[in-house]
């Protein structure tokens, strides 16, 4: 285990991957509490092995009776802050004017933690934990509506869940819903499309990892080869599938076929669970 002041003399290798790069290590901070240190060291990696990278060394700090893993990260830094989340931790607050940025101005730091109790992530649990200590309770989540020439639906085969779903996700704090859908699509499809008209605005009651949400979905038009243009992010979707609108409830959540056969059959409107208010 790395000290406070001097990292372990070899790097473990975890599946091939390098656990503990020279810049990226564990300092010891009090009884039983450790924190990631070094993390400009992630910079320019591959994002899918940072994050194994930093699960190897969370879990190495667990296995050696540690109950806390803790990180403070620069709150502009969005890079490093998604590849932790994705390791598990959890965002607690920011320190204001704790951090400076290369030319000694104050700046801001985000501090991020994860239990030894913590769900792992992809378990029960760990999804929901995540989005309570990142987002407002009330989500707002941004999709868009991809179809081809025969009419059938695009829709996205998830790692983190069994229910497929449209494209799209969480709008991050200080974004836009179009943005989002943007950086959605770049992120995880690896294409770029314009986004078009609003086709609804739904809110969702609590259902499962959700408290509440109000969801948007705008259409993204038809591109029939986009299946197989696409350049898939593993790590969040396994596969797209086209589906036929009549095939949808085999394959999705009971909000989205509700939505999804709204949208379809009405055209654009407001929702409430799905259905026309």
């Amino acid at each position: 285990m790395p000290t406070a002041d001097r990292p372990s003399a070899s790097p473990s290798v975890d599946g091939g991957v390098e656990v503990e790069p020279a810049a990226v290590r564990l300092r010891a901070v009090t009884d039983g509490v450790v924190m990631l240190a070094g993390l400009s060291g992630l910079r320019g990696r591959d994002p899918d092995e940072a994050v194994l990278a930093l699960l190897a060394l969370v879990e190495q700090a667990f296995a050696a009776g540690r109950h806390r893993v803790e990180a403070e990260v620069r709150a502009d830094d969005v890079d490093t802050r998604r590849t932790l989340q994705r390791a598990g931790l959890r965002p607690e607050g920011v320190s204001r004017g704790r951090g400076t940025n290369g030319s000694g101005v104050p700046v801001d730091l985000l501090r991020l933690a994860r239990l030894v109790d913590d769900p792992a992530p992809g378990e029960p649990g760990a999804f929901l934990g995540m989005l309570n200590a990142t987002l407002p309770r009330k989500r707002l989540i941004a999709q868009g509506l991809i179809r081809d020439d025969q009419g059938r639906v695009l829709l996205c085969e998830l790692t983190y869940k069994t229910d497929w779903d449209l494209p799209g996700g969480v709008v991050d704090p200080h974004e836009s819903p179009r943005h989002t859908i943007q950086r959605e699509l770049r992120e995880e499809l690896g294409v770029d499309l314009p986004v078009g008209d609003l086709l609804t605005v739904n809110w969702l009651p609590p259902y499962k990892q959700w408290d509440d949400a109000l969801l948007l979905v705008h259409d993204l038009g038809t591109h029939p080869d986009l299946a197989e243009r696409a350049q898939l992010q593993r790590s969040e979707l396994r596969a797209v599938h086209w589906v036929r609108p009549q095939d949808v409830d085999q394959h999705v959540a009971p909000y989205v076929a509700r939505h999804l056969h709204s949208v379809l059959a009405d055209g654009p409107g407001e929702l409430e669970d799905g259905l026309p208010v």
